[in-house]
């Protein structure tokens, strides 16, 4: 038994992090979230697993990504926790429009003078400040704080991957109920190849990746959304990632992510980029989008308005802050979202001056997982329009899954080191690239990604 008390294939170690919260559990539930969505869907019990040792690298990609030889550039100068006159605040500017606008916000033209800035103001007047210009800031909470706060009230509702379908009354799924492979709905164990797929598949491949034939349009950006659609690449679909022009994404964490991909730039406030949108999606079979609450649905890309349109389409929306509460709205990042909701406080620790200084996790821990129940949220849909020829939609926020973690049983087990990642080499347009696969094994063997990573902006916005 495990630390929900069901039985799972033994993961050992099973804890190798060693903080106050069971992020390895966060980490081994939600890859084995998505594993569980797969051997439903391809009617194959216990074809994908994990372990720890796959979980614990694939959620630390970033970290042990070699580009050429060189580690990736991690957080900007600006970005990370600063102090404020009564206490600490988390900086992101690690997009250049978002280090304008926070010193935009804050009066200054360098680091040096926003720190002098944040020490005359209170954290929650900082946080208001830099929010007020579409810069990107949270004060360091503690957890009862965030608890008694409209936003974090708004976190703590609903199941962690909130579902919709055209055939049934609205649902969810919670982190343990799908780390144990419980019921999600009608279909469990029907047969393959009831139901021909957008992408055209006819049902599930014979043989090979068991997404093959699927198209699964990425409108992501940063860490969780990517993650999702990486492993979705993995697993054999045509991966088509759009991106504005105007908002470069990092190439590093670009690298990071799109293993398996394709990569369009287009502005979608062209006419004719609007167009190629809507011939994309009548032949898509899955939507993943990454942005805050909202921000597409002028492009017709609001869940329901895209299910009205292509009514066997399956959409998956995450974004940070979930879809209700006062930061609804708001842009966000993992480390801002843990700063917020009392992580940063509970990993706080002295500092070699005898202060105090605010945490963070181990790893970007609520991104991967969020990105991973995210392709377990894909995947789960499919298999539910197989079983009733329609559609649906699912959603997920970095700050609901920052609650499943809290909710997670004390890790009591003595820590112990995970063996050294098995790690793959691949020649890309970036350089000689080193990476960790995905955190997925497939009939006992592990997963590896198809292809490396494609040139920023480098294909044509049509599936293959």
């Amino acid at each position: 038994m495990d630390a929900i008390g069901r039985a799972h294939a033994p993961y050992s170690p099973r804890r190798w992090w060693a903080g106050p919260l069971d992020v390895e559990g966060l980490a081994l539930y939600s890859v084995a979230a998505a594993a569980g969505a797969l051997n439903r869907y391809a009617v194959a019990p216990g074809r994908f697993s994990t372990t720890s040792a796959l979980a614990g690298a694939a959620f630390d990609s970033f970290g042990h990504l070699r580009i050429a030889g060189r580690r990736p550039q991690g957080f900007a100068p600006l970005s990370g926790f600063r102090r404020t006159r009564d206490g600490w605040i988390r900086l992101h500017a690690n997009y250049p429009h978002h280090e304008q606008r926070l010193l935009q916000a804050l009066g200054a033209s360098s680091a040096a003078g926003a720190e002098e800035a944040l020490l005359s103001m209170s954290s929650r007047d900082a946080e208001a400040a830099i929010q007020g210009r579409s810069g990107i800031a949270a004060a360091v909470r503690t957890r009862g704080d965030w608890q008694e706060s409209a936003m974090g009230q708004a976190a703590r509702q609903g199941p962690w991957i909130a579902l919709e379908s055209a055939v049934g009354a609205p649902s969810g799924l919670g982190l343990e109920d799908l780390a144990a492979g419980g019921s999600a709905g009608p279909g469990a164990g029907a047969a393959p190849g009831t139901g021909a797929g957008r992408g055209g598949g006819t049902g599930l491949p014979a043989d090979g990746p068991p997404l093959r034939g699927l198209r699964v349009l990425d409108l992501t950006r940063v860490i969780a959304g990517p993650v999702a659609t990486r492993l979705l690449g993995a697993l054999g679909a045509d991966v088509l990632r759009i991106d504005p022009p105007q908002f470069p994404e990092i190439e590093d964490q670009f690298v990071d992510t799109a293993f398996g991909k394709r990569s369009v730039e287009a502005d979608l406030t062209v006419p004719e980029n609007q167009a190629r949108l809507q011939q994309l999606l009548a032949a898509a079979d899955v939507v993943v989008t990454g942005y805050r609450h909202g921000a597409l649905d002028r492009f017709g890309l609001n869940p329901r308005d895209l299910l009205a349109a292509h009514p066997t389409l399956v959409v998956v929306t995450l974004n940070s802050w979930g879809s209700a509460g006062p930061w609804s709205h708001l842009r966000g990042f993992d480390s801002i979202v843990q700063a917020a909701c009392g992580i940063a406080d509970l990993y706080g620790a002295e500092n070699d001056d005898g202060g105090w200084r605010p945490g963070a996790l181990p790893v970007q821990a609520l991104d991967h997982a969020t990105g991973y129940g995210v392709a377990a949220a894909a995947v789960r849909l499919l298999e539910l329009r197989r079983q009733t020829g329609t559609g649906g939609a699912a959603h997920l926020s970095l700050a609901r899954t920052a609650e499943e973690l809290f909710s997670l049983p004390p890790n009591t087990e003595s820590p112990a080191e995970l063996p050294p990642p098995a790690y793959g080499s691949v020649s890309s347009s970036y350089g000689e690239l080193r990476y960790v696969g995905p955190p997925l094994m497939e009939a006992g063997r592990p997963l590896d990604y198809l292809f490396p990573p494609p040139p920023y902006g480098g294909s044509q916005p049509a599936w293959l």
